[in-house]
């Protein structure tokens, strides 16, 4: 993990660490938080080594066999090699509503989760730069930090609920009642805002690195305009059951909601869109990557003709070529 980035998640995890030490301290005082403290070590912990299984089995997804859809499989190994990282592991949810999703504590455990409505409604171009948007998170390693967020989140709201409701118990708060209210009311929503502001943050810059690594940003503009319209007459029903993973799907699964606020867990898709546009102006000197205009689907079988685009490098100079080609055009 890069220098900037460590620093974004050490922060990332004081702030939602001390929100939970904050109302445990408003509950309970000094034993309070001295118990919240315990646990967010160890939900942080738990999160570290179980972040990836825990969010995969919560949305229902299964692991893809290479048998079942082996366009889908080379065409994840190209972009993996464009990333520059391990190919990632890649999972499927049977829900009419297309939507995507990354999970991975780092590039070496990454996992790319894909609804079955996505693969049926989105062309291959489309659907490259929605796996494309999954690897940058993968890489960024935004698949750790936003599965921290949320799981604090939850955390917190789950304190919060049972204040509210239970009344916390023996009010040895400082603030007394006051504390039990604030602790109830507005911890939560302090989390929810620290859980958007880096959800937005992190999904615009995804967007930035996917559309290089796919090589058609307008491929993924085009995307994001489909699953915002069809994100609000399907019904993802497991996202519902946990509505603080929200924020690591592509397109929000709960709302589709349009203009970027404090409680949206995605940016507008009229400005993610914008930023494509100016990134495939800036791209227009550079050739277009070679992208198939159709893939089986997932119950299909190996096309009878091997020429792929997304066909493996067979050497390691063609590889080389790839991971070369990468680099310029991310400009790194």
């Amino acid at each position: 993990m890069s220098g900037k980035n460590t620093l974004k998640t050490l922060l990332l995890l004081i702030t939602m660490a001390a929100l939970f030490m904050a109302v445990g301290w408003l509950i309970g005082g000094t034993g309070g938080m001295l118990l919240a403290l315990a646990a967010a070590a160890g939900t942080n912990v738990f999160a570290w080594w179980n972040s990836g299984k825990m969010v995969r089995r919560m949305q229902g997804a299964h692991e893809l066999q290479r048998a079942q859809s082996p366009e889908l499989y080379r065409m994840v190994e190209v972009l993996a090699a464009r990333a520059e990282i391990p190919v990632p592991k890649l999972y499927v949810m049977e829900s009419d509503q297309p939507n995507a999703f990354a999970t991975g504590r780092n590039p070496e455990n990454g996992a790319v989760c894909v609804t079955t409505g996505i693969i049926k409604a989105l062309t291959a171009d489309e659907l490259a730069g929605v796996i494309a948007h999954e690897m940058a998170h993968i890489r960024n390693y935004d698949t750790l930090t936003m599965t921290f967020t949320g799981t604090m989140a939850g955390a917190i709201s789950m304190l919060s609920q049972y204040v509210f409701w239970f009344g916390g118990g023996r009010r040895d708060g400082p603030l007394g009642g006051l504390g039990l209210l604030v602790a109830a009311i507005v911890a939560p929503m302090a989390a929810l805002v620290v859980r958007m502001f880096v959800s937005r943050t992190r999904e615009y810059e995804a967007d930035r690195l996917g559309a290089h690594i796919s090589g058609k940003p307008m491929a993924l503009a085009s995307a994001l305009e489909k699953i915002a319209a069809m994100s609000k007459r399907h019904v993802l029903r497991r996202a519902r059951r946990h509505p603080a993973l929200a924020h690591m799907f592509i397109i929000n699964p709960l709302t589709g909601g349009n203009a970027d606020s404090w409680f949206s867990t995605h940016p507008a898709i009229e400005n993610r869109i914008a930023q494509l546009k100016d990134i495939a102006r800036q791209m227009g000197r550079i050739a277009p990557v070679p992208i198939p205009q159709a893939l089986p689907p997932v119950e299909g079988h190996a096309p009878r003709h091997r020429s792929s685009p997304w066909a493996m490098p067979r050497t390691r100079q063609q590889l080389g070529d790839q991971q070369i080609a990468a680099r310029q055009v991310t400009g790194e």
